[in-house]
């Protein structure tokens, strides 16, 4: 029988006698010892015998365990020798006590997003004399008699784990998460959940920089309205996220329609930290937004000569390759920054091949974030987490955090990116850190400090096989 992908998964309780440092904290051996437990299992069911576990390889100690946390342990068969065994593991935080000066010392979480602790490969020995070959009994198989047997050469997965590959450390140590509170669109006839006022934007703005994000990205709700008639209410919007958070404040004026540089620039004098500049025309769903190249130059020679940073929204391939030519013209200040949005009906895909594609052919220094729209929000960001980008999601992006439920609030989504980037070793990057890589100054500025190095760059990007002429 072909045991490949078999797995099984182990639930228990972390007692008081496990916490055995200051706080309750658990050791890594106690983590260690589940997934022993877990390889053993999968020989006894595979081998009709415990087997010896030779070793433990590539394990990583990602988040602290505690006293009173759940943690659920999986294992996967992924190789099977003469004798030796090679297991995935996985352990996961799934409950934890509820911490604040408002909650009882016995309050506590079932989380939504388990966070990862620990992963490793095991590789585990069952002599051929000991290979009993039993038949193979599953727990989410069970009878009323407790036993249910499978056919010959059928397998099942019992239950079938999220595969997660740790990125190499050529990614960077931070990921930037910027939550897009309002824009696409999106307004209370979608979800009860979008803010409305400027004071609801604020607050929701202040949830989201606490749960982790350090960028906010605020565009047009009621696509209906002309931009330049919306200016005072954007200013008065991020006048609100200023009384709440330090955060960096991105704003876009992109909606269906031909766009001049006026109306590109509908936004530029409310406040925001960075204005977004789509870096062409494109498909919109069944609108297109059309942008010429002289009016996204003409604006660009505006904002540069007011000090106000962009970036570029890349909707399609060749908004990439404009990024790059702006920098070369020296019409780009700073790192080059690019927001990626794939997944609009009629634009860019959101495959992610497609993703490391757009990844591979960006400046070494270049700042990227990526976007999924609708469904694809999830693999979009997962996806450009591992290939070392930065990522946009929140409710002007998707409303929905899982299949036919709504998310209450774009915070959600960014509790959820935060954990899964710590799980696969990146750490949320604080408010000043985000500033730096985007080579942005305090609040309302920005720093040049990096231009000459930026444009070396670009132009040894531009000689190289990934430019073009």
């Amino acid at each position: 029988m072909n045991a490949i992908g078999l797995a099984v998964t182990l639930r228990v309780r972390m007692s008081a006698v496990d916490g055995n440092y200051s706080g309750g904290a658990v050791g890594s051996a106690r983590i260690l010892a589940l997934l022993e437990d877990v390889v053993t299992e999968l020989m006894i069911r595979l081998d009709g015998d415990e087997g010896a576990l030779r070793g433990l390889q590539q394990v990583e100690i990602l988040a602290p365990v505690c006293a009173g946390d759940y943690v659920e342990a999986t294992g996967v068969i992924t190789k099977v020798g003469s004798t030796t065994r090679q297991v995935a593991l996985e352990a996961r935080k799934v409950a934890t006590y509820a911490k604040g000066e408002d909650l009882a010392p016995s309050a506590a979480d079932a989380l939504a997003s388990p966070v990862v602790v620990c992963r490793a490969i095991g590789t585990s020995v069952v002599p051929r004399a000991m290979q009993r070959r039993p038949r193979l009994v599953l727990p989410a198989l069970a009878s009323g008699h407790g036993v249910s047997r499978l056919p010959p050469g059928v397998v099942h997965v019992t239950p079938p784990p999220h595969a997660v590959v740790t990125p190499p450390r050529k990614t960077p140590p931070e990921v930037i998460i910027a939550a897009s509170i309002v824009g696409g669109g999106v307004t209370r006839d979608h979800t009860p959940h979008v803010p409305r006022t400027p004071e609801e934007v604020g607050k929701e703005a202040k949830r989201c920089v606490e749960l982790g994000a350090s960028v906010l990205y605020l565009g047009i709700s009621d696509m209906a309205v002309d931009p330049c008639s919306l200016r005072g209410r954007m200013a008065e919007m991020v006048a609100a996220i200023r009384a709440e958070t330090d955060a960096v404040v991105v704003v876009s004026a992109v909606r269906p329609g031909v766009a001049d540089a006026s109306r590109l620039l509908a936004f530029d004098d409310c406040g925001a930290d960075v204005v977004g500049l789509p870096m062409g025309s494109f498909n919109y769903g069944d609108g297109v937004v059309g942008v010429s190249r002289a009016s996204v130059r003409e604006a660009l020679l505006s904002l540069r000569g007011r000090g106000v940073p962009m970036i570029g929204e890349v909707y399609e391939l060749g908004h990439c390759e404009e990024v790059v030519l702006l920098g070369r013209d020296r019409l780009i200040s700073g790192p080059s920054r690019y927001q990626f949005v794939f997944g609009v009906p009629g634009a860019m895909g959101a495959q992610e091949g497609l993703m490391q594609f757009v990844a591979d052919r960006l400046p070494k220094n270049a700042v990227w974030f990526a976007a999924g729209v609708g469904r694809y929000q999830r693999r979009v960001t997962e996806a450009a987490i591992q290939l070392g980008g930065h990522v946009r999601l929140g409710l002007a992006d998707n409303i929905f955090y899982r299949r036919g439920v709504l998310a209450e609030g774009t915070s959600t989504f960014v509790e959820r990116s935060v954990a899964y980037a710590v799980s696969v070793g990146r750490q949320p990057a604080t408010v000043e850190s985000a500033r730096t890589m985007m080579g942005l100054g305090g609040i309302g500025g920005f720093d040049v400090r990096g231009d000459v190095s930026e444009l070396d760059e670009v132009e040894r990007f531009l000689d190289s096989d990934c430019g073009i002429d």
